[in-house]
């Protein structure tokens, strides 16, 4: 006969309440706590760091040996910061030096107008 014993997932809980609580604690921070801004931020970023910590332990199952087909939880998580990385990066680049900030589509794009200003204000 099988075993049909219902086993409790001890660390599932676990680490649902740990994370539940690590939220109410970065939430009472921000919103209810008399505490400096610069120390809020620091403690929601430790609060985060901790939280991801469980989230990879307790759910994730980082601690699993390499299955049969060859992936390792390292592997995939080293490939998944990368390709956040990349991302990332990507996306400040292009807010940062991919965007023309002047939106006049006249002429080449205002140097006109500001030709017209400086006259202005010089008298001529």
């Amino acid at each position: 006969m099988t075993n049909t014993k219902k086993r409790i997932p001890t660390n599932h809980i676990v680490g649902f309440v740990l994370s539940l609580v690590m939220t109410l604690v970065a939430a009472w921070a921000a919103i209810g706590s008399d505490l400096p801004v610069k120390w809020v931020i620091i403690g929601i970023m430790i609060l985060a760091l901790l939280q991801a910590g469980v989230q990879l332990f307790m759910f994730m199952h980082v601690t699993e040996a390499e299955s049969g087909n060859g992936h390792i939880p390292w592997n995939m998580m080293f490939h998944g910061f990368a390709l956040a990385g990349i991302l990332v990066a990507g996306s400040l680049f292009t807010m940062s030096f991919g965007f023309d900030h002047n939106h006049n589509h006249d002429d080449g794009g205002g140097n006109h107008q500001q030709q017209e200003q400086q006259e202005e204000h010089s008298g001529h």
